[in-house]
Protein backbone atom coordinates (compact mmCIF):
# COMPACT_ATOMS: atom_id res chain seq x y z
CA UNK A 1 0.00 0.00 0.00
CA UNK A 2 2.76 2.44 0.95
CA UNK A 3 4.46 1.94 -2.42
CA UNK A 4 1.24 2.62 -4.34
CA UNK A 5 0.21 5.77 -2.49
CA UNK A 6 3.68 7.26 -2.89
CA UNK A 7 3.66 6.92 -6.67
CA UNK A 8 3.14 10.01 -8.76
CA UNK A 9 0.00 10.08 -10.88
CA UNK A 10 2.15 9.78 -13.99
CA UNK A 11 3.96 6.70 -12.68
CA UNK A 12 0.80 5.10 -11.30
CA UNK A 13 -0.96 5.55 -14.64
CA UNK A 14 2.00 3.86 -16.33
CA UNK A 15 1.92 0.93 -13.89
CA UNK A 16 -1.81 0.49 -14.48
CA UNK A 17 -1.46 0.58 -18.28
CA UNK A 18 1.35 -1.97 -18.04
CA UNK A 19 -0.81 -4.29 -15.94
CA UNK A 20 1.49 -4.25 -12.92
CA UNK A 21 -1.09 -2.54 -10.69
CA UNK A 22 -4.84 -2.84 -11.20
CA UNK A 23 -7.24 0.10 -10.75
CA UNK A 24 -8.88 -1.82 -7.90
CA UNK A 25 -5.54 -2.32 -6.16
CA UNK A 26 -4.78 1.39 -6.51
CA UNK A 27 -8.19 2.30 -5.13
CA UNK A 28 -8.00 -0.16 -2.23
CA UNK A 29 -4.59 1.16 -1.23
CA UNK A 30 -5.82 4.75 -1.47
CA UNK A 31 -8.97 4.17 0.61
CA UNK A 32 -6.98 2.28 3.25
CA UNK A 33 -4.45 5.12 3.42
CA UNK A 34 -7.26 7.69 3.73
CA UNK A 35 -8.81 5.71 6.59
CA UNK A 36 -5.47 5.69 8.41
CA UNK A 37 -4.24 9.19 7.58
CA UNK A 38 -7.27 11.45 7.41
CA UNK A 39 -8.50 11.48 11.05
CA UNK A 40 -5.87 13.86 12.48
CA UNK A 41 -5.86 16.05 9.35
CA UNK A 42 -9.61 16.21 8.60
CA UNK A 43 -9.05 16.78 4.89
CA UNK A 44 -12.15 14.96 3.62
CA UNK A 45 -15.78 16.03 3.78
CA UNK A 46 -17.14 13.04 1.83
CA UNK A 47 -15.45 9.80 0.79
CA UNK A 48 -17.14 8.64 -2.42
CA UNK A 49 -16.28 4.95 -2.17
CA UNK A 50 -19.32 3.79 -4.15
CA UNK A 51 -18.64 6.03 -7.14
CA UNK A 52 -14.91 5.24 -6.89
CA UNK A 53 -15.55 1.50 -7.09
CA UNK A 54 -17.79 1.99 -10.11
CA UNK A 55 -15.12 4.05 -11.87
CA UNK A 56 -12.37 1.58 -10.93
CA UNK A 57 -14.50 -1.27 -12.29
CA UNK A 58 -15.00 0.64 -15.54
CA UNK A 59 -11.23 1.04 -15.76
CA UNK A 60 -10.77 -2.71 -15.20
CA UNK A 61 -13.23 -3.39 -18.03
CA UNK A 62 -11.35 -1.08 -20.37
CA UNK A 63 -8.06 -2.80 -19.56
CA UNK A 64 -9.62 -6.22 -20.09
CA UNK A 65 -10.77 -5.18 -23.57
CA UNK A 66 -7.18 -5.49 -24.70
CA UNK A 67 -6.58 -1.92 -25.85
CA UNK A 68 -2.97 -0.96 -26.41
CA UNK A 69 -1.46 1.21 -23.71
CA UNK A 70 -1.34 4.20 -26.05
CA UNK A 71 -5.09 3.91 -26.72
CA UNK A 72 -6.04 4.02 -23.04
CA UNK A 73 -7.12 7.25 -21.32
CA UNK A 74 -4.18 9.11 -19.74
CA UNK A 75 -5.36 8.86 -16.11
CA UNK A 76 -6.97 5.42 -16.23
CA UNK A 77 -7.42 4.14 -12.68
CA UNK A 78 -5.64 7.06 -11.00
CA UNK A 79 -7.38 8.28 -7.80
CA UNK A 80 -8.08 11.97 -7.33
CA UNK A 81 -10.04 14.30 -5.06
CA UNK A 82 -12.22 17.34 -5.73
CA UNK A 83 -12.61 20.42 -3.57
CA UNK A 84 -16.12 20.62 -2.18
CA UNK A 85 -16.87 23.81 -4.13
CA UNK A 86 -16.95 21.81 -7.38
CA UNK A 87 -20.05 19.86 -8.40
CA UNK A 88 -19.94 16.06 -8.57
CA UNK A 89 -22.92 14.08 -9.84
CA UNK A 90 -24.41 11.87 -7.15
CA UNK A 91 -21.80 12.89 -4.58
CA UNK A 92 -22.70 15.41 -1.89
CA UNK A 93 -21.29 18.85 -2.61
CA UNK A 94 -21.79 21.13 0.40
CA UNK A 95 -19.58 24.18 -0.21
CA UNK A 96 -18.91 23.61 3.52
CA UNK A 97 -22.14 25.47 4.28
CA UNK A 98 -25.38 24.70 6.07
CA UNK A 99 -27.06 26.29 3.04
CA UNK A 100 -26.00 23.32 0.89
CA UNK A 101 -25.45 20.71 3.60
CA UNK A 102 -27.56 18.10 1.80
CA UNK A 103 -26.91 19.19 -1.79
CA UNK A 104 -26.32 16.32 -4.23
CA UNK A 105 -25.71 17.68 -7.76
CA UNK A 106 -27.32 16.04 -10.74
CA UNK A 107 -24.28 16.57 -12.95
CA UNK A 108 -20.53 16.94 -12.77
CA UNK A 109 -18.73 20.21 -13.32
CA UNK A 110 -17.05 20.12 -16.73
CA UNK A 111 -13.58 19.70 -15.16
CA UNK A 112 -14.83 16.63 -13.28
CA UNK A 113 -16.42 15.25 -16.45
CA UNK A 114 -13.09 15.60 -18.23
CA UNK A 115 -11.24 13.84 -15.41
CA UNK A 116 -13.77 11.01 -15.55
CA UNK A 117 -13.40 10.75 -19.33
CA UNK A 118 -9.63 10.53 -18.80
CA UNK A 119 -10.19 7.46 -16.60
CA UNK A 120 -9.48 9.05 -13.21
CA UNK A 121 -11.25 7.69 -10.12
CA UNK A 122 -12.95 10.14 -7.74
CA UNK A 123 -12.25 9.05 -4.15
CA UNK A 124 -13.85 11.99 -2.37
CA UNK A 125 -14.61 15.63 -1.76
CA UNK A 126 -12.07 17.56 0.25
CA UNK A 127 -12.54 20.41 2.66
CA UNK A 128 -12.80 24.15 2.20
CA UNK A 129 -13.87 27.08 4.36
CA UNK A 130 -17.50 28.01 3.80
CA UNK A 131 -17.89 28.99 0.13
CA UNK A 132 -14.08 29.24 -0.01
CA UNK A 133 -14.15 32.67 1.59
CA UNK A 134 -10.81 32.71 3.47
CA UNK A 135 -7.28 31.28 3.44
CA UNK A 136 -7.68 29.13 6.57
CA UNK A 137 -9.43 25.81 6.12
CA UNK A 138 -12.22 25.60 8.69
CA UNK A 139 -16.02 25.66 8.73
CA UNK A 140 -18.82 25.26 11.28
CA UNK A 141 -20.05 22.09 9.58
CA UNK A 142 -16.80 20.18 9.24
CA UNK A 143 -14.21 21.73 11.56
CA UNK A 144 -10.61 22.55 10.80
CA UNK A 145 -8.16 20.96 8.33
CA UNK A 146 -4.61 20.82 9.66
CA UNK A 147 -1.21 20.88 8.01
CA UNK A 148 0.45 17.44 7.62
CA UNK A 149 3.83 18.99 8.41
CA UNK A 150 2.67 20.45 11.74
CA UNK A 151 -0.77 19.83 13.22
CA UNK A 152 -0.71 23.20 14.98
CA UNK A 153 -0.59 25.06 11.64
CA UNK A 154 -3.22 25.72 9.00
CA UNK A 155 -3.22 23.80 5.75
CA UNK A 156 -4.01 27.11 4.05
CA UNK A 157 -7.12 27.85 2.07
CA UNK A 158 -9.36 27.71 0.56
CA UNK A 159 -8.18 24.51 -1.20
CA UNK A 160 -6.62 23.35 2.05
CA UNK A 161 -8.25 19.94 1.96
CA UNK A 162 -6.73 19.33 -1.46
CA UNK A 163 -3.26 20.36 -0.31
CA UNK A 164 -3.36 18.36 2.93
CA UNK A 165 -4.55 15.25 1.09
CA UNK A 166 -1.80 15.57 -1.52
CA UNK A 167 0.98 16.23 0.97
CA UNK A 168 0.00 13.16 3.01
CA UNK A 169 -0.41 10.82 0.03
CA UNK A 170 -4.20 10.42 0.22
CA UNK A 171 -4.43 10.91 -3.57
CA UNK A 172 -1.91 12.12 -6.16
CA UNK A 173 -4.20 14.69 -7.82
CA UNK A 174 -6.87 17.18 -6.78
CA UNK A 175 -9.09 19.78 -8.45
CA UNK A 176 -8.82 23.06 -6.55
CA UNK A 177 -10.32 26.50 -7.02
CA UNK A 178 -8.59 29.86 -6.80
CA UNK A 179 -10.22 33.32 -6.56
CA UNK A 180 -7.50 35.09 -4.60
CA UNK A 181 -4.80 32.49 -4.15
CA UNK A 182 -6.91 29.57 -2.96
CA UNK A 183 -4.91 26.96 -4.90
CA UNK A 184 -1.50 28.56 -4.48
CA UNK A 185 -1.73 29.48 -0.77
CA UNK A 186 -2.40 25.95 0.53
CA UNK A 187 -0.03 24.43 -2.02
CA UNK A 188 2.76 26.60 -0.59
CA UNK A 189 1.69 25.83 2.99
CA UNK A 190 1.75 22.06 2.42
CA UNK A 191 4.66 21.72 -0.02
CA UNK A 192 2.85 20.73 -3.22
CA UNK A 193 2.30 22.16 -6.72
CA UNK A 194 -0.72 24.32 -7.50
CA UNK A 195 -1.60 26.13 -10.71
CA UNK A 196 -4.10 28.80 -11.71
CA UNK A 197 -4.11 28.87 -15.47
CA UNK A 198 -4.91 31.72 -17.83
CA UNK A 199 -8.44 32.86 -17.05
CA UNK A 200 -10.83 30.41 -18.72
CA UNK A 201 -8.25 27.80 -19.69
CA UNK A 202 -9.99 25.35 -17.35
CA UNK A 203 -13.65 26.28 -17.81
CA UNK A 204 -15.58 27.34 -14.73
CA UNK A 205 -19.10 26.45 -15.74
CA UNK A 206 -20.72 27.22 -12.35
CA UNK A 207 -19.20 30.64 -11.55
CA UNK A 208 -22.06 32.95 -10.45
CA UNK A 209 -20.62 35.88 -12.44
CA UNK A 210 -19.32 34.38 -15.65
CA UNK A 211 -18.20 37.66 -17.21
CA UNK A 212 -16.65 39.38 -14.18
CA UNK A 213 -15.36 36.13 -12.72
CA UNK A 214 -11.80 35.77 -11.45
CA UNK A 215 -12.20 32.37 -9.78
CA UNK A 216 -10.32 29.55 -11.48
CA UNK A 217 -10.40 25.76 -11.40
CA UNK A 218 -6.95 24.25 -11.56
CA UNK A 219 -4.71 21.25 -10.96
CA UNK A 220 -2.99 20.46 -7.68
CA UNK A 221 -0.41 17.67 -7.44
CA UNK A 222 2.87 16.68 -5.84
CA UNK A 223 4.93 17.14 -9.03
CA UNK A 224 4.96 19.54 -11.96
CA UNK A 225 4.54 16.69 -14.46
CA UNK A 226 1.41 15.47 -12.65
CA UNK A 227 -0.06 18.98 -12.60
CA UNK A 228 0.70 19.34 -16.31
CA UNK A 229 -0.90 15.99 -17.13
CA UNK A 230 -4.00 16.98 -15.17
CA UNK A 231 -4.15 20.37 -16.89
CA UNK A 232 -3.92 18.69 -20.29
CA UNK A 233 -7.07 16.75 -19.38
CA UNK A 234 -9.09 19.66 -17.98
CA UNK A 235 -8.16 22.51 -20.35
CA UNK A 236 -10.26 23.53 -23.32
CA UNK A 237 -13.27 25.70 -24.15
CA UNK A 238 -16.79 25.13 -22.91
CA UNK A 239 -19.93 27.04 -23.93
CA UNK A 240 -20.80 27.95 -20.32
CA UNK A 241 -17.59 29.90 -19.66
CA UNK A 242 -17.23 33.05 -21.78
CA UNK A 243 -13.55 33.34 -20.86
CA UNK A 244 -12.75 29.93 -22.30
CA UNK A 245 -13.50 30.57 -25.95
CA UNK A 246 -10.61 30.68 -28.38
CA UNK A 247 -7.79 29.92 -25.92
CA UNK A 248 -5.04 27.80 -27.50
CA UNK A 249 -4.15 24.46 -25.93
CA UNK A 250 -0.44 23.67 -25.68
CA UNK A 251 1.49 20.49 -24.96
CA UNK A 252 1.70 20.91 -21.19
CA UNK A 253 3.06 17.42 -20.63
CA UNK A 254 6.03 18.09 -22.92
CA UNK A 255 6.62 21.44 -21.20
CA UNK A 256 6.89 19.61 -17.87
CA UNK A 257 9.95 17.70 -19.06
CA UNK A 258 12.05 20.73 -18.13
CA UNK A 259 14.36 20.13 -21.09
CA UNK A 260 16.45 22.79 -22.81
CA UNK A 261 18.11 25.92 -21.58
CA UNK A 262 16.82 29.42 -20.94
CA UNK A 263 19.17 31.42 -23.12
CA UNK A 264 17.46 34.64 -24.16
CA UNK A 265 14.69 34.33 -21.53
CA UNK A 266 14.20 37.31 -19.23
CA UNK A 267 12.64 36.79 -15.80
CA UNK A 268 11.41 39.72 -13.73
CA UNK A 269 12.16 39.16 -10.03
CA UNK A 270 9.73 40.64 -7.49
CA UNK A 271 10.52 40.38 -3.79
CA UNK A 272 7.69 42.63 -2.55
CA UNK A 273 4.28 43.33 -4.04
CA UNK A 274 2.57 45.97 -1.95
CA UNK A 275 3.91 44.42 1.26
CA UNK A 276 6.76 45.56 3.49
CA UNK A 277 7.79 42.32 5.19
CA UNK A 278 8.89 38.89 4.03
CA UNK A 279 10.57 36.23 6.12
CA UNK A 280 14.30 36.35 5.26
CA UNK A 281 14.56 32.55 5.17
CA UNK A 282 11.68 32.26 2.72
CA UNK A 283 13.16 34.97 0.52
CA UNK A 284 16.55 33.22 0.55
CA UNK A 285 14.96 29.88 -0.43
CA UNK A 286 13.09 31.51 -3.30
CA UNK A 287 16.21 33.35 -4.44
CA UNK A 288 18.14 30.06 -4.53
CA UNK A 289 15.55 28.57 -6.91
CA UNK A 290 15.55 31.73 -8.99
CA UNK A 291 19.31 31.45 -9.33
CA UNK A 292 18.94 27.90 -10.66
CA UNK A 293 17.10 29.37 -13.63
CA UNK A 294 19.83 31.97 -14.03
CA UNK A 295 22.33 29.12 -14.13
CA UNK A 296 20.27 27.63 -16.98
CA UNK A 297 20.75 30.81 -18.99
CA UNK A 298 17.91 33.10 -17.91
CA UNK A 299 18.54 36.79 -17.36
CA UNK A 300 17.13 37.96 -14.02
CA UNK A 301 15.79 41.52 -14.02
CA UNK A 302 14.83 43.00 -10.62
CA UNK A 303 11.42 44.70 -10.43
CA UNK A 304 11.48 47.09 -7.50
CA UNK A 305 8.94 49.69 -8.59
CA UNK A 306 6.20 50.75 -6.13
CA UNK A 307 3.11 48.56 -6.18
CA UNK A 308 -0.23 49.29 -4.55
CA UNK A 309 -1.60 46.42 -2.49
CA UNK A 310 -4.62 45.13 -4.40
CA UNK A 311 -6.58 43.72 -1.47
CA UNK A 312 -8.93 46.71 -0.96
CA UNK A 313 -10.15 46.52 -4.57
CA UNK A 314 -10.34 42.72 -4.49
CA UNK A 315 -12.51 42.97 -1.38
CA UNK A 316 -14.97 45.42 -2.92
CA UNK A 317 -15.62 43.09 -5.85
CA UNK A 318 -15.60 39.91 -3.77
CA UNK A 319 -17.61 41.03 -0.76
CA UNK A 320 -20.28 42.78 -2.82
CA UNK A 321 -20.73 39.47 -4.68
CA UNK A 322 -21.13 37.71 -1.33
CA UNK A 323 -23.99 40.08 -0.51
CA UNK A 324 -25.68 39.32 -3.81
CA UNK A 325 -25.25 35.56 -3.34
CA UNK A 326 -26.02 35.11 0.34
CA UNK A 327 -28.03 38.02 1.75
CA UNK A 328 -31.35 36.27 1.21
CA UNK A 329 -30.05 33.19 3.07
CA UNK A 330 -29.14 34.96 6.31
CA UNK A 331 -32.53 34.79 8.01
CA UNK A 332 -32.66 31.00 7.66
CA UNK A 333 -28.99 30.03 7.89
CA UNK A 334 -27.12 32.97 9.44
CA UNK A 335 -26.87 31.35 12.87
CA UNK A 336 -25.02 28.41 11.31
CA UNK A 337 -22.69 30.38 9.03
CA UNK A 338 -19.02 31.24 9.61
CA UNK A 339 -18.57 34.52 11.55
CA UNK A 340 -15.85 35.68 9.15
CA UNK A 341 -18.15 35.15 6.15
CA UNK A 342 -20.98 36.97 7.91
CA UNK A 343 -18.66 39.88 8.66
CA UNK A 344 -17.54 39.96 5.04
CA UNK A 345 -21.17 40.09 3.91
CA UNK A 346 -21.85 43.01 6.25
CA UNK A 347 -18.78 44.82 4.96
CA UNK A 348 -19.99 44.18 1.42
CA UNK A 349 -23.23 46.00 2.18
CA UNK A 350 -21.30 49.23 2.84
CA UNK A 351 -19.93 49.57 -0.70
CA UNK A 352 -21.66 51.83 -3.17
CA UNK A 353 -22.19 51.11 -6.84
CA UNK A 354 -19.60 53.78 -7.58
CA UNK A 355 -17.03 52.04 -5.35
CA UNK A 356 -17.72 48.77 -7.14
CA UNK A 357 -17.21 50.42 -10.53
CA UNK A 358 -13.95 51.99 -9.30
CA UNK A 359 -12.74 48.55 -8.23
CA UNK A 360 -13.68 47.10 -11.62
CA UNK A 361 -11.88 49.99 -13.33
CA UNK A 362 -8.85 49.39 -11.11
CA UNK A 363 -8.89 45.76 -12.20
CA UNK A 364 -8.61 46.80 -15.83
CA UNK A 365 -5.79 49.23 -15.05
CA UNK A 366 -3.98 46.53 -13.09
CA UNK A 367 -4.26 44.10 -16.00
CA UNK A 368 -2.81 46.62 -18.43
CA UNK A 369 0.03 47.48 -16.09
CA UNK A 370 1.07 43.89 -15.46
CA UNK A 371 0.63 42.96 -19.10
CA UNK A 372 2.99 45.84 -19.96
CA UNK A 373 5.67 44.25 -17.78
CA UNK A 374 5.79 41.40 -20.28
CA UNK A 375 7.06 43.85 -22.87
CA UNK A 376 10.26 43.96 -20.77
CA UNK A 377 10.44 40.38 -19.51
CA UNK A 378 9.11 36.97 -20.52
CA UNK A 379 8.03 35.80 -17.05
CA UNK A 380 7.73 36.99 -13.45
CA UNK A 381 8.96 35.22 -10.35
CA UNK A 382 8.34 35.92 -6.65
CA UNK A 383 7.59 34.20 -3.35
CA UNK A 384 4.12 32.68 -3.10
CA UNK A 385 3.69 33.64 0.56
CA UNK A 386 5.62 36.01 2.80
CA UNK A 387 6.05 33.31 5.45
CA UNK A 388 5.19 29.67 6.19
CA UNK A 389 1.77 28.50 7.38
CA UNK A 390 0.27 30.48 10.25
CA UNK A 391 -1.22 28.88 13.36
CA UNK A 392 -4.43 26.99 12.68
CA UNK A 393 -6.24 28.86 15.46
CA UNK A 394 -5.05 32.32 14.45
CA UNK A 395 -7.75 34.99 14.71
CA UNK A 396 -8.40 36.00 11.11
CA UNK A 397 -8.76 39.68 12.04
CA UNK A 398 -5.56 39.92 14.07
CA UNK A 399 -2.18 40.80 12.50
CA UNK A 400 0.29 38.04 11.76
CA UNK A 401 4.02 38.02 12.46
CA UNK A 402 6.60 37.76 9.71
CA UNK A 403 10.22 37.15 10.62
CA UNK A 404 9.46 37.95 14.29
CA UNK A 405 7.94 41.30 13.34
CA UNK A 406 4.29 42.22 13.65
CA UNK A 407 2.78 42.71 10.21
CA UNK A 408 -0.71 43.77 9.14
CA UNK A 409 -3.79 41.79 8.17
CA UNK A 410 -3.60 38.32 6.68
CA UNK A 411 -4.65 39.14 3.12
CA UNK A 412 -2.43 42.19 2.74
CA UNK A 413 0.71 40.77 4.33
CA UNK A 414 0.68 36.98 3.98
CA UNK A 415 -0.32 36.56 0.33
CA UNK A 416 -0.08 39.90 -1.49
CA UNK A 417 1.59 37.97 -4.33
CA UNK A 418 -1.47 35.91 -5.30
CA UNK A 419 -4.66 37.97 -5.63
CA UNK A 420 -3.27 40.49 -8.17
CA UNK A 421 -3.10 37.70 -10.75
CA UNK A 422 -6.67 36.61 -10.10
CA UNK A 423 -7.79 40.13 -10.89
CA UNK A 424 -5.72 40.21 -14.08
CA UNK A 425 -6.24 36.61 -15.22
CA UNK A 426 -2.56 35.83 -15.82
CA UNK A 427 -1.40 32.22 -15.35
CA UNK A 428 0.50 31.45 -12.15
CA UNK A 429 2.02 28.31 -10.65
CA UNK A 430 3.53 27.71 -7.22
CA UNK A 431 6.20 25.11 -6.55
CA UNK A 432 7.79 24.05 -3.25
CA UNK A 433 11.08 25.66 -2.31
CA UNK A 434 12.28 23.57 0.58
CA UNK A 435 11.56 23.06 4.26
CA UNK A 436 12.23 26.04 6.50
CA UNK A 437 13.69 26.03 10.00
CA UNK A 438 10.22 25.71 11.54
CA UNK A 439 9.74 22.40 9.69
CA UNK A 440 7.23 23.82 7.21
CA UNK A 441 7.39 24.20 3.42
CA UNK A 442 7.55 27.48 1.53
CA UNK A 443 6.60 28.24 -2.07
CA UNK A 444 7.89 30.03 -5.17
CA UNK A 445 5.44 31.53 -7.68
CA UNK A 446 6.02 31.86 -11.42
CA UNK A 447 3.70 34.07 -13.51
CA UNK A 448 3.45 34.40 -17.26
CA UNK A 449 1.72 36.55 -19.85
CA UNK A 450 -1.72 35.52 -20.99
CA UNK A 451 -1.77 32.03 -22.50
CA UNK A 452 1.83 31.30 -21.51
CA UNK A 453 0.72 28.36 -19.37
CA UNK A 454 3.17 25.94 -20.98
CA UNK A 455 5.96 28.45 -20.37
CA UNK A 456 5.41 28.68 -16.62
CA UNK A 457 5.12 24.89 -16.43
CA UNK A 458 8.48 24.62 -18.21
CA UNK A 459 10.16 26.98 -15.72
CA UNK A 460 8.53 25.18 -12.79
CA UNK A 461 9.86 21.86 -14.09
CA UNK A 462 13.36 23.32 -14.34
CA UNK A 463 13.13 24.48 -10.72
CA UNK A 464 11.95 20.99 -9.76
CA UNK A 465 14.83 19.39 -11.62
CA UNK A 466 17.37 21.65 -9.89
CA UNK A 467 15.79 21.32 -6.44
CA UNK A 468 13.64 18.15 -6.21
CA UNK A 469 10.95 17.91 -3.53
CA UNK A 470 8.67 14.93 -4.26
CA UNK A 471 10.77 12.65 -2.04
CA UNK A 472 9.98 14.78 1.01
CA UNK A 473 7.11 13.53 3.18
CA UNK A 474 5.76 14.68 6.53
CA UNK A 475 6.58 12.44 9.50
CA UNK A 476 4.14 9.62 10.07
CA UNK A 477 2.80 9.50 6.51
Amino acid sequence: MRDIVRLSATDLAGEIRAGRISPTEALDATLAHIEKTNPPLNAFITISAERAREEAAAAETMLAAGNTASALPPLLGVPYTVKDLVDTAGVRTTYASAILEHNVPARDAIAVTRMKNAGAVLVGKVSTPEFGHKPMNESPLFGRTLNPWDLTRTSGGSSGGSAAALASGMAPLSIGTDAGGSIRIPAACCGVVGMKGTMGLVPHDTAPDGFGNFSNLGPMARTVSDAALMLSVMAGPHPNDPHSHGLPIDDYVAAASGDGDLSGIKIGWISHMGNELIDPEVLEACTLRRDALAAAGAEIIPFDEPFENTEPYWLVITQSLWVARFEDKLAEFGARMTPTLLRGIEEGKTYSAVELQRAITFRTQLYRRIQSWFERVDFLMMPTLSRTAINADHDFYQPITIGNQTAGGIRQTWYPYTHPFNMTGHPAITVPCGIMADGLPAGLQIVGPMMADAGIIHLAAMVERAHPWAHLWPDGV
